[in-house]
């Protein structure tokens, strides 16, 4: 029995250190091959104080494809950081806020806001157990502590912090060569050719319930309380924004009406600036694909409206 303990804890051993080895060539190929995945931007940035950080979901996620972040740099003379992540809601955005603050400074937070984020936790809790995210984030001790609170907490799946912890998802991620890019960025400079079908496909995935949950709605308005204290805490401002949509996408979001009564209160309440863009850019022209705007949509986007609220904030 003896001879027999010892040679499975050898074993044991032999593959604990395997599996770290190759967990470590895991972690080093994030740095290697990130790029949009916010915590790895959080990693990596260069600067400790930050004039604009950014926070949303993908229609947040072109204001830093090729180079318009340094482009919008060079024009407003401001330092700006994009944390933005795609399909995430209020509170992946607030556990990304608290990271950042745990290092860096902002002087302002801008959040592009989006109705379908506040509706459900497939883009809340979920998005903490979502494998295209976790493998790409890199591990950092006191990230795994904050991961086990929120999972305490939120309601974040134990499973995702195991998967954090474990390094799961990178160890076993095929695209680990692959630089990590939204695949948004590929058609940055290209114009989508409008479609009712797409438009109504998207919308389908967007808001997959036929009515939002009262009790859900309620939550993720709180959690976008909680963000906007968070970050007043640190003395940062928050400005909420609403980024252009074709008027053939908008006029299908459901309970969009509702939904800007609702965060309009909330925000006028806690005294955040609030700009709705939906309705400014309406040409297919400015869009790469149902609701997103290209390289020639955000560049007019920016002189016109942007730029403005970056500068006069």
């Amino acid at each position: 029995m003896k001879s027999l303990l010892k040679s499975a804890l050898v074993f044991a051993g032999i593959g604990l250190l395997l599996y770290g080895a190759v967990y470590y060539a895991s972690e080093r190929l994030v740095y290697r091959t990130g790029d949009s995945n916010p915590f790895f931007k959080i990693a990596t940035a260069e600067d400790r104080a930050y004039d604009w950080m950014i926070l949303g979901a993908s229609h947040a996620m072109p204001l830093d494809f090729a180079d318009f972040n340094a482009q919008m740099e060079r024009e407003t003379g401001l330092r700006i950081l994009n944390l933005a992540t795609p399909g995430t809601g209020p509170l992946y955005n607030r556990f990304v806020l608290e990271r950042f603050l745990k290092r860096y400074r902002a002087r302002r937070v801008l959040y592009v806001l989006d109705s379908f984020a506040f509706y459900s936790a497939q883009w809340n809790e979920d998005r903490f157990a979502d494998a295209k995210l976790l493998r790409r984030t890199p591990f950092d001790p006191a990230l795994a502590w904050q991961f086990l609170r929120y999972s305490l907490d939120e309601g974040v799946q134990a499973t995702a912090v195991l998967d954090y912890v474990t390094g799961f998802s990178k160890i076993n991620n095929r695209e680990r060569f692959k630089p990590d890019i939204w695949e948004g960025e590929n058609k940055f400079d290209r114009v989508a050719r409008p479609s009712a079908a797409a438009d109504r496909k998207r919308i389908e995935y967007l808001y997959p319930e036929a009515a939002p949950d009262p009790a859900a709605f309620s939550r993720y308005l709180a959690v976008m309380e909680t963000l906007i204290a968070l970050a007043r805490q640190d003395d940062a401002l928050v400005v909420v924004i609403k980024m252009p949509v074709p008027a053939r996408f908008y006029s299908q979001l459901p309970h969009e009406a509702a939904f800007n009564d609702a965060i309009s209160q909330l925000l006028a309440a806690d005294n955040v600036p609030f700009h709705d863009f939906s309705g400014e850019m309406d040409e297919p022209r400015y869009y790469f694909d149902t609701d997103h705007l290209n390289r020639a949509g955000l560049t007019a986007f920016f002189s016109r409206y942007l730029k403005a609220v970056f500068v006069g904030n």
